[in-house]
């Protein structure tokens, strides 16, 4: 049995996203959520994803769904992030299902000075459900993390209460990423903070369940955004078993991992790492950086093989008269990047065992 015979291909929602955590979960796997900042991006994740049979997540970040929707635009109140976001969600809507993959559609980080973002793609959800009975997004990121524990759960309770009714997953994050992404710094947070105790996770699982069960947590162990040199990141996905028995002891699951766990910072991870945290209860690892720079890669080669071809529409080493649109036409080299991305996006795949699943 695949994936296919739990979920439909296209983007999942409601009940289907948290069986499709569960099917990960049971046959020892894991799904990369990569972001996407153009509906190129998009399509070279999904194209990655069906040619080795493998379900995907794509999201975007406040930043990247500004970009979706045009630098040119004020973000003002959030605005251009908010029509970037729902930009983005129907492109993936439209074309997911022709790649013949199971898609989650999912918002990034959304930090407490973010939360107008968050709302204007709440609104396009239920206006979405009102028209066609399920959300416009399978997911979305709440990360309060840089708030109380109080504070965070508190208003986690409260949006939680408003997506479950249309079927919207919540993901959530207690205790800090390190780094820095889209405008939010962790750089100089204190250690400590970077490793969550078993007793919050459960204080987050205890608040959310009794309203629904299609949420997950980013618990931290050491994680950080970005790629650093070798040594200067401790990461510990072991930390993640004793969030798992102590859930597990609490509401008498002994034989089960009841947490939906997620994997922040995935980039530059080591294999070990990675395969510890999904033999943990990890079903999503986020994947940004490595991917920004794949994406990069193909079209840097292509620049530098064909730097002759490129400094004039016409003129080129096979002669003063020959045109060179072919080689300057964007979609020759965004195609090229395109290939990069995607081959990276395997490897994700590969790493998290997320081959051949369907």
């Amino acid at each position: 049995m695949g994936v296919l015979d739990v979920v439909p291909a296209g983007v999942l929602t409601g009940d289907n996203v948290r069986k499709l955590f569960d099917y990960a979960k049971e046959n020892q796997f894991a799904i990369p959520a990569i972001n996407v900042t153009s509906t190129s991006t998009a399509n070279a994740v999904l194209e990655a994803a069906r040619d080795i049979k493998s379900p995907i997540i794509l999201q975007v970040s406040q930043g990247g769904s500004a970009f979706f929707a045009g630098k040119g635009l004020s973000n003002d109140g959030q605005q251009a992030s908010i029509l970037g976001a729902i930009s983005a969600a129907h492109h993936i809507r439209t074309v997911a299902k022709a790649y013949g993959v199971p898609v989650v559609l999912h918002s990034d980080h959304c930090a407490h000075k973010l939360l107008p973002w968050f709302d204007g793609m709440l609104d396009a959800d239920e206006a979405y459900f009102k028209a066609h009975g399920e959300p416009l997004f399978s997911s979305h990121m709440l990360d309060l993390s840089e708030e109380s524990k109080e504070e965070n759960i508190a208003t986690c309770v409260k949006y939680f209460k408003r997506m479950a009714p249309i079927g919207l997953w919540l993901e959530m994050e207690i205790g800090i990423t390190g780094g820095e992404e889209d405008g939010v710094d962790n750089t100089g947070v204190d250690n400590a903070a970077l490793y969550t105790q078993p007793e919050d996770v459960f204080d987050v699982h205890k608040a959310l369940s009794e309203i629904g069960p299609n949420f997950s947590i980013a618990a931290a162990f050491g994680n950080v955004h970005g790629v650093y040199k070798p040594g200067n990141v401790h990461l510990h996905p072991e930390l993640l078993a004793k969030h798992q028995e102590y859930a597990s002891e609490k509401t008498g699951k002994k034989s089960v991992k009841p947490l939906y766990l997620v994997f922040h910072g995935g980039s530059g991870s080591t294999k070990e790492e990675i395969s510890t945290a999904v033999r943990n209860g990890v079903v999503k690892m986020n994947v940004d950086t490595d991917t920004q720079f794949a994406y990069l890669v193909g079209m840097r080669e292509f620049f530098d093989k064909k730097k002759d071809y490129l400094q004039t529409q016409v003129g080129n080493p096979e002669g003063a008269d020959k045109p060179n649109k072919k080689y300057y036409d964007p979609r020759v080299w965004v195609r090229e990047g395109e290939k990069t991305l995607a081959k990276r996006v395997q490897e994700a795949c590969t790493d998290l065992g997320n081959v051949n699943r369907l």
